[in-house]
């Protein structure tokens, strides 16, 4: 059985492996000019791809292959599981698939070639975010506000018609709708997602609201208005889902003398030093803004091989210090495979642990020793701003949170029902778990702004488990690291025998824990294993315990 098993996945991989390739490479290139024949280029090997794995006979040879899994090596066995999912949520007809793949991709062109009109010019997202930034009158913000959600209404009714039609493919596959059928694809259990949410909702809504109060009061001193009068537009981000600026420091303080080329090199400098080079990232990446191109930024594996490669629009900020520093740390994770890996098996453990990695570098751009060592910031402001720094670092986790419960909970009833008022429903739960006021009056697709409906549907949740794992992994690196220190056996470290260490508050730099170390941990216990187990034994092997919120909730204790 091992032989068949053997002789199937090899067949399987090397077609796999050059569809994926052509796919990617589309993807990127239309992701990079905007052009629409580049953008039906993409659809056609993104169909290509899922053709591949419609095939109904391969489909049951896996599964007959399963029916024998006690009998096989364990990589053999975890390589036809993830075989097995692909080509069950491939199980349609080409015109179906044909459908589901133009559909997104023609919603995903408009999202990045879209530039919204204010005063009769047109201005790209990085321009509005930062006039946003800078505006102190309150209609001009709504003004500019409203322009960043213009997309929304442009491409509102092709979502609800996408979310319609993947319901329909997801019950001629036999799921009650799209987001079970994720769910299951993903390998999560929905019940015990929903149990994580519910914790999570639980054991922020205090510290949330009472950090809200007085971000709240700062905002009215700010803008001249009292509680009941602050709306959307005066948070800074168009979704609230990161923090304003705080008034006892602005960390773009530490950044906007940089150029764009210096924000890169910092992120170069600083995985150097940690032992995960990125210099043949960076050399395949598209870095800066350039008209047409995706507003956004991703990280690909191009080939599964050491193709890997960034799209960002960096700027001198500290949001895209943090944002390039979360797209090299997805990036570093893909390097870090183990060679030696199955085809199949040559990719993160779970999307979210992949985030867990990228979030877990991109909290470093706050950090005091990283805004001296690599930022060169003067050592007596950022000891001056310390604190500061990590209330701020407390107020994005608090918000991030609360804005997945917004994500989690819409895209479930989006699914259970596509026609319901969606436009009342977000405002809803925005409401709800962000605890901000919706605008009197308005009922446009402001959700549908959300790139993630597209690119990545059901997929928001990942976000948070991963920014829940990257709190675990900071104190099972430091646990990590002082089992090295004291000469015992790392795997006792990763299995929690060692129940204290050095201090790691969220990546605010208030750590003992060493580049090298951490860069040596993820190496060994992250990175090699690949997707060699399913995401709960991975977890449990690589910081010796389950997943839990308790190190997330932990690191979000006031000081």
């Amino acid at each position: 059985m091992a032989e068949q098993a053997q002789a199937f996945l090899d067949r399987y991989e090397a077609e796999f492996a050059e569809l994926e390739k052509k796919a990617n490479l589309a993807a990127w290139q239309a992701a990079n000019t905007g052009k629409k024949e580049d953008f039906q280029a993409s659809a056609e090997a993104a169909l290509a791809l899922r053709r591949f794995h419609s095939d109904p006979n391969r489909w049951a040879e896996v599964r007959r292959l399963l029916d024998s899994r006690r009998e096989l090596p364990q990589e053999l066995a975890r390589s036809l599981e993830l075989a097995e999912l692909a080509y069950r949520a491939n199980q349609l007809p080409e015109e179906t698939l044909r459908r589901l793949v133009e559909a997104s991709t023609e919603i995903e062109q408009a999202l990045s070639t879209y530039r919204a009109k204010l005063h009769g010019r047109e201005y790209s997202n990085n321009e509005l975010l930062e006039m946003l930034r800078q505006e102190n009158d309150s209609q001009k913000r709504q003004q500019i506000w409203e322009a960043l959600k213009q997309v929304g209404g442009v491409i509102g009714p092709k979502l609800v018609a996408l979310a319609e039609l993947r319901n329909q493919a997801a019950q001629k596959l036999g799921y009650k709708n799209f987001w079970y059928m994720q769910m299951h694809l993903q390998e999560h259990d929905p019940a015990e997602l929903e149990k994580i949410f519910d914790e999570l909702e639980r054991l922020t809504r205090g510290p949330f609201t009472k950090m809200k109060a007085q971000l709240d009061a700062e905002l009215c001193q700010r803008f001249g208005c009292r509680p009941e009068e602050l709306r959307p537009w005066h948070y800074d981000n168009p979704f609230f889902q990161a923090p304003p600026p705080s008034p006892k420091v602005d960390p773009d303080e530490f950044f906007r003398s940089k150029t764009k080329e210096e924000i890169v090199e910092i992120a170069r400098r600083y995985f150097a030093d940690v032992g995960l080079p990125v210099d043949e990232i960076l050399r395949r990446s598209d870095l800066y803004e350039r008209p047409g191109k995706d507003q956004h930024a991703f990280c690909t594996h191009i080939d599964r091989r050491g193709d890997v490669r960034t799209l960002c629009n960096v700027k001198p900020t500290a949001e895209w210090m943090a944002v390039v520093l979360h797209e090299l740390g997805h990036g570093v994770y893909e390097l870090g495979l183990g060679p030696e890996l199955r085809y199949t098996l040559r990719q993160p453990a779970h999307a979210f642990t992949t985030e867990a990695v990228a979030m877990l570098f991109g909290a470093k751009a706050l950090a005091p020793d990283f805004l001296v060592q690599y930022a060169q910031a003067a050592p007596e402001r950022v000891r001056a701003t310390a604190d500061a720094l990590a209330e701020q670092r407390r107020r994005e986790q608090l918000i991030f949170c609360r804005w997945t419960l917004v994500m989690f909970h819409f895209e479930k009833a989006l699914y259970e029902n596509p026609q319901q008022d969606l436009n009342r429903l977000w405002w809803d739960l925005v409401e709800r778990y962000q605890q901000l006021r919706r605008p009197e009056g308005r009922s446009q697709p402001d959700w549908a702004a959300k790139p993630h409906f597209t690119s990545a549907p059901v997929y928001y949740h990942n976000y948070m488990l991963g920014e829940l794992l990257a709190a675990q992994l900071r104190h099972a690196a430091a646990r990590y690291q002082l089992a090295e220190e004291a000469g015992q056996p790392t795997a006792a470290a990763a299995a929690g025998s060692i129940q204290s260490g050095p201090s790691v508050q969220g990546g605010t730099g208030r750590s003992a824990l060493s580049n090298t170390r951490l860069g040596q941990f993820l190496r060994q216990r992250v990175f090699a294993p690949g997707a060699l187990w399913q995401w709960p034994e991975f977890v449990r092997r690589a910081t010796g315990e389950e997943l839990s919120a308790r190190y997330f909730a932990q690191e979000l204790a006031a000081p």
